[in-house]
């Protein structure tokens, strides 16, 4: 795990901060917190916004500027933007500058802040756990900038353009959830090669098939349910043809 990534499951609790709580903070656009970074990861909607003002089809953008992997412990197809150099910076990095500023990734345009949903395990029953958990906000260690503004939360998402109770981001980690616990299941019953194809499917399906002249949010419930749908079924399929 990225060390970024470690800290906060460390001291996620520490680090929370409500909506109306006041943070200082000041980008002064010194690109600090676009180098040494390994975990800068997309979600559906950011490899669309990003692909968009490049012109570039999703899968091409993450060919350029990223890579998919599945995740070590969530085992679900992740991706992320993949650094370059001894600095490892931001592959979007020019100039000490974003360039995809309008459409960069979620968890660049929040910082200092980040955003997560923690369900406590005996309540984490299914995706509606997500809705009742909510959007819990943190504040990353500050090493960059400076502290002449002040801000509350909401402020300084919304400056973003981003809703405070985000349902994309709340329907995005319902999809991964139970993505998750259908890929989890599956992976004890088959073996890896067709492991493999399931996973190449569910990426596919989860970032790569969007028309970036078309309706986001339209495109992901489609490519979703159909895939949620597809992965309830197989089980039942696997061991239906086993037995013959």
């Amino acid at each position: 795990m990225d060390q970024r990534l470690q800290y906060i499951a460390e001291h996620y609790d520490d680090m929370c901060i409500g909506t109306e709580e006041r943070f200082r903070f000041h980008c002064t656009q010194c690109g600090k917190c676009c180098i040494n970074r390994e975990d800068i990861l997309l979600n559906a909607k950011d490899l669309y916004n990003i692909s968009k003002e490049l012109g570039l089809s999703p899968a091409d953008t993450v060919a350029q500027y990223g890579e998919a992997y599945v995740g070590q412990t969530s085992r679900i197809p992740i991706v992320r933007l993949k650094p370059r150099g001894s600095i490892k910076r931001c592959p979007l990095l020019k100039d000490r500058k974003c360039s995809v500023h309008k459409a960069k990734p979620t968890v660049c345009a929040l910082f200092p802040l980040g955003r997560g949903i923690k369900l406590e395990a005996e309540k984490a029953a299914g995706p509606d756990a997500i809705e009742r958990a909510g959007i819990q906000y943190i504040i990353n260690p500050i090493t960059c900038g400076d502290t002449s503004e002040e801000h509350t939360v909401r402020e300084w998402v919304e400056s973003f353009g981003l809703p405070v109770c985000d349902e994309d981001f709340l329907a995005w980690q319902k999809v991964l959830f139970k993505v998750r616990q259908q890929l989890v299941e599956l992976e004890k019953m088959l073996p890896d090669q067709s492991m493999e194809l399931i996973w190449s499917i569910a990426y596919q399906a989860m970032y790569l098939d969007y028309d970036i002249q078309k309706d986001f949010r339209e495109q992901f419930q489609n490519n979703t349910d159909k895939l949620i749908d597809a992965l309830e079924h197989l089980p039942a399929l696997w061991k239906e043809n086993s037995h013959e």
